[in-house]
């Protein structure tokens, strides 16, 4: 997808790796942002000026029509003003959008199970955190209940919240220090085969990358 065929930009939350470019993305292709108040007033510090037409608020739990799509906000853990996850309906159709997670509260479990595809935050090994360059001020924060998810938590969240509906799974916001793209599927896929019967039912494991956009595969061609 080119920018040109955006309509509207939705702010999960105000850290950089988030809205990076934001600013001026909006400026440029005149698109509009859609925040809750409280992410509002950060993102007012940290993006430039965005016109009152494109300053859009919505609040968390609202659900909104883009066209023929529906959106929902839902509330996360997370190290933020008031961070949100989204949930993206279309007809009988669901995708689920789950990151920067610290972790995965029955209200969240709520909000997203019975997605058809889950995009869903497979952070860290602790492992690798625990032994990585990073001090200990930060590794706490990302090990804390308004950090991260590891691979093992989300693996256990997954079980929870996968059910015959759901297709895929698109393990994202992989850290580039503490994890790797093959351990996070190997220890989800581990956790997901300790917890279910052999004849539950399994959705399919997708990766995400760092450097490019992950190629989505349609659901009606199986």
């Amino acid at each position: 997808m080119s920018p040109e065929e955006l309509d509207a930009i939705l702010v999960t939350h105000e850290h950089a790796d988030h809205i990076k470019g934001l600013g001026a993305l909006a400026r440029k292709y005149d698109l509009p942002v859609y925040a809750n108040e409280k992410t509002w007033a950060e993102l007012d510090r940290q993006i430039g000026e965005i016109s009152e037409a494109n300053r859009c608020v919505m609040e968390t739990g609202e659900l909104r029509d883009f066209g023929s799509l529906q959106v929902e906000s839902y509330g996360i853990s997370h190290d933020a003003a008031e961070p949100v996850g989204y949930c993206f309906y279309q007809g009988e159709e669901k995708l689920s959008l789950a990151t920067d997670l610290g972790y995965m509260s029955s209200k969240v479990k709520e909000k997203i199970q019975d997605s058809d595809v889950l995009v869903l935050e497979s952070n860290h090994d602790v492992e690798m955190l625990r032994m990585g360059r990073y001090p200990w001020n930060i590794k706490r924060r990302i090990l804390s209940d308004v950090g991260h998810l590891s691979n093992e938590a989300a693996g256990i969240g997954l079980v929870d919240v996968m059910t015959e509906k759901t297709k895929r799974v698109y393990l994202a916001h992989l850290s580039r220090d503490h994890n790797l793209m093959d351990l996070a599927r190997m220890t989800v896929s581990s956790v997901v085969e300790e917890r279910l019967a052999p004849d539950d039912h399994r959705a399919k494991l997708m990766d995400t990358y760092h450097d490019r956009s992950t190629e989505w595969d349609r659901l009606d061609e199986e």
